[in-house]
């Protein structure tokens, strides 16, 4: 039996992880009191679109970098 490759964590989908650290430093996106959404400030709504945009690119990471293991491919 042949022994798997090493892993290998140097894809270029993990440069999409930078967006939802780098996305929160950038300031004048919050820094204002208007646009309202259902009547709260830019800043809290913001809080929460970033936790979403850190979910979903976390997610298309995983889902572009994932290979089975050797117990799945057995499996199938």
């Amino acid at each position: 039996m042949t022994e798997p490759k090493p892993r290998s964590d140097r894809s270029p989908w993990n440069w999409l992880l930078l967006i939802p650290v780098a996305l929160p430093l950038i300031t004048p996106l919050f820094n204002s009191d208007t646009p309202r959404l259902w009547g709260f400030p830019a800043f809290y709504w913001l809080q929460f679109a970033f936790i979403l945009v850190g979910v979903a690119s976390t997610t298309l990471v995983y889902r572009m970098t994932h290979r089975p293991s050797l117990r799945e491919a057995i499996d199938e």
